[in-house]
């Protein structure tokens, strides 16, 4: 945003040249300086968005602008101050109607639809009483959303159920919020107050408290763009099965995510297709002619039906593109241009798989004013429906928005916003009485349009900063300028290309949380999914950190430095060699307050030792290990306080249960490949329970998830917490099929 930041500048030499008397050259020529620079980024950012820019050419930028005019301008000024009282008026002209007014697709405009509608309705409101899950799956920009939400308020279908719930469920959402969630709207639909305890409550209280509520009506649930894989595997603990024919729709861009049909019959996975070429053009037509009537020009039907191939049938390309080209004139060589533009935009994806190659193709088309104001949607959490009033004071605040003759700010802002929607870059999430729009939100795929890639050495400047979050971006390394922040408490890394801490980090002595990761797909099911980040020595200096994880084990003298970190609360480690578990053996030792440890080996063949720890963390709650064990640690017992422990790769030769067993306070055990003989007569015994807790075993020889009925005793293993069998998958067993068929309904 080099350009915007040139802007602000020019901005401020204007209103200070008006105080100032005999220096008009002067000012004259650093104001054509500016422009000089100005134009030369304009078509550096240009040739970027086609070509690349190194990080040295952003750099000559970022120093190009520093050096330049704010403090030459300052010291003209500083001779004039007196002057500043002398009267200036201004002739401001009202009355002024707007050019843009919100322009979107109402629902009788929508186009290939009615189809779907009608059979998502007849599963909603039709068949058998079981619970029903319905998963809606798109690739992203098909509608999926756009299609349940009119479903789910179709007038045959609201009075069909007792209580309804839509829930949006964010990349990085929290179970409990979700639960909440869930509760004030089945409650909210009923007319009835939600409980007030509801915002105390853990996530076991809340699952109860669902599952009581939910007994005895029959009840509807939406949860929209869900992403992880286990989402549906925690939150169905909330949702019984009361045969009262109770339905839940879940959207998703990935079947993965979606409840199989091959795990229940009550599972159903709707897949939506693109559009057809009649009805895309359709489509394009109402966006782009909409003061035609729809109707296409007879000299830019080849034109269009060029561009709408490109689009692929999806609605969303369609919506975006159309509502770009309606803004421009609509002759053949404008046309022609904007074709070969997008196809050379598209050439390295002719079939269009990867939409966010025409969403960025219609981010780069925006005016500059623009695009510093739909970056700042950036700023707003995912999915967050956004108050129109508030984010035009904000867009004013930070200096986006350009005076224009005869109109307030305000008015200049609403213009923007309106342009924004009438692009399909933004959506209208509500509107007022009058027509005039009350909220909006961006489309989750729009927010992948204009990544972060780049943090400028300028951030050190932001003093105050207590809170940078650079989650879902594609930064690859922290300015050294980092370490000016002195008063930073949370650093978020999560799921970004930081591969490296800078030395610098040392200098954030108030930091208290630091999490660092980045998670490849390609490696989903081996040890390597995680990837951690690697630290340098000083960081001990960061006495405040309570949260840390997660870093690499890079040598024995880095993680004996870590032991300095007495207030760590939660803590995750990777990467470890067999002969740096002693050092971490001694190092966890002095974290009294530890409540979360996670450790993971270079390899799934790479033994953790970590036998040497004879006095570990008392208040310790959960526990992961990923890597060899020779034996269980001999500290496990005394982990009096632990409530889950995962073994993961463990491939332990001892039976782990006899040891487990006696732990008071264990209730979720995770196995992935931890024990490589199971005893098959633990899983002969298993019975159903309808508590909430349960233990896990994931990825023995023949079982694939395992649970034991709490109070059960089998053999001598008594687990007095563990109170729910949830499912058991066979594999490779036939024998013991029968058993997975009684348990696993």
């Amino acid at each position: 945003m080099a350009e915007s930041a040139i802007s602000l500048v020019l901005d401020y030499l204007v209103q200070e040249a008006r105080l100032l008397g005999g220096i008009h050259d002067e000012v004259a020529s650093i104001r054509a300086e500016l422009e000089m620079i100005q134009s030369f980024i304009r078509d550096a950012d240009a040739r970027a968005d086609k070509e690349g820019v190194s990080n040295v050419a952003r750099t000559w930028i970022s120093t190009t602008i520093s050096r330049h005019s704010e403090k030459e301008v300052k010291v003209l000024a500083s001779t004039a101050w007196s002057k500043e009282d002398q009267a200036m008026t201004l002739d401001v002209i009202h009355g002024m109607t707007l050019e843009w007014h919100p322009l979107f697709i109402e629902e009788n405009e929508l186009v290939g639809i009615e189809s779907p509608k009608i059979e998502l309705i007849e599963l909603l409101v039709k068949g058998q009483s079981n619970r029903t899950v319905i998963s809606v799956v798109d690739i992203g920009g098909l509608g999926k959303t756009t299609l349940v939400k009119k479903v789910y308020d179709n007038e045959q279908v609201a009075p069909h159920f007792d209580c309804c719930a839509w829930i949006t469920v964010s990349q990085s959402y929290k179970m409990e919020e979700i639960l909440r969630n869930m509760i004030k709207d089945f409650y909210e639909a009923r007319k009835e107050f939600p409980p007030r305890e509801i915002d105390t409550m853990e996530e076991r209280q809340l699952i109860d408290k669902l599952r009581q509520y939910l007994l005895e009506q029959r009840y509807v649930v939406v949860f929209d763009d869900i992403w992880n894989i286990s989402f549906w595997g925690h939150i169905k603990l909330a949702l019984p099965d009361n045969k009262k024919g109770s339905r839940i729709v879940i959207t998703t861009r990935s079947e993965s995510v979606a409840p199989s049909n091959i795990e229940s019959p009550s599972y159903h996975v709707y897949k939506l297709s693109p559009l057809p070429l009649e009805e895309a053009r359709e489509l394009f037509c109402k966006k782009v002619f909409q003061r035609e009537g729809g109707h296409c020009p007879l000299e830019l039907v080849e034109l269009s039906n060029g561009i709408i191939k490109r689009c692929g049938g999806l609605p969303l390309a369609i919506v975006t593109i159309g509502g770009l080209l309606s803004t421009k004139k609509k002759i053949a060589s404008e046309w022609c241009k904007f074709l070969d533009s997008l196809s050379s935009e598209l050439e390295s994806n002719p079939h269009l798989l990867d939409i966010t190659k025409i969403l960025s193709f219609s981010f780069q088309d925006l005016p500059y004013n623009l695009k510093a104001c739909f970056l700042y949607f950036g700023m707003f959490p995912e999915d967050c429906v956004i108050n129109c009033a508030r984010l035009i004071r904000l867009w004013i605040a930070e200096g986006f928005v350009k005076e224009k003759q005869g109109l307030t700010l305000e008015d200049v802002a609403q213009d923007y916003l309106s342009q924004l929607i009438h692009r399909s870059m933004v959506q209208v999430a509500e509107v007022g009485f009058v027509g005039k729009t009350r909220s909006c939100r961006v489309h989750d795929m729009m927010r992948e349009v204009a990544p972060i890639d780049y943090i400028p050495e300028e951030v050190g400047n932001l003093f105050h900063l207590k809170y940078l979050s650079l989650r879902d971006t594609k930064v690859e390394k922290l300015p050294k300028s980092i370490g000016k922040l002195k008063n930073l408490e949370t650093l978020d890394l999560k799921y970004s290309h930081v591969s490296e801490l800078p030395v610098e980090i040392s200098g954030l002595s108030k930091l208290r949380y630091l999490a660092a990761y980045f998670e490849n797909n390609d490696s989903k099911y081996n040890i390597h999914f995680r990837r951690g980040v690697k630290i340098h020595s000083g960081i001990r200096c960061l006495q405040s950190l309570e949260k840390l994880f997660n870093i690499e084990a890079n040598n024995a003298a880095l993680i004996e430095e870590l032991g300095s970190l007495g207030q760590l609360r939660k803590f995750s480690i990777s990467n470890l060699k067999r002969e740096t578990g002693i050092a971490l053996c001694t190092t966890l030792k002095k974290m009294s307050h530890l409540r979360s440890l996670e450790i993971s080996a270079t390899s799934e063949e790479e033994f953790l030792d970590l036998q040497l720890m004879f006095s570990p963390p008392p208040l310790l709650q959960t526990l992961s290990l990923q890597g060899r064990l020779e034996k269980l640690p001999e500290w496990i017992p005394k982990l009096k306080s632990i409530v889950r422990i995962a073994l993961i790769y463990s491939r332990l030769m001892d039976d782990p249960f006899k040891v487990l067993q006696a732990l008071p306070n264990l209730m979720d055990l995770w196995l992935r490949d931890g024990y490589k003989e199971m005893p098959r007569e633990l899983v002969l015994s298993l019975q159903p329970d309808e508590g909430p807790d349960f233990w896990k075993v994931n990825h023995i020889p023949s079982v694939d998830f395992w649970y034991r009925t709490k109070g059960e005793n089998y053999k001598g293993l008594q687990m007095p917490n563990v109170s729910r069998i949830f499912k058991c998958q066979i594999k490779q067993d036939t024998a013991l099929f029968s058993i997975y068929q009684n348990i696993s309904g």
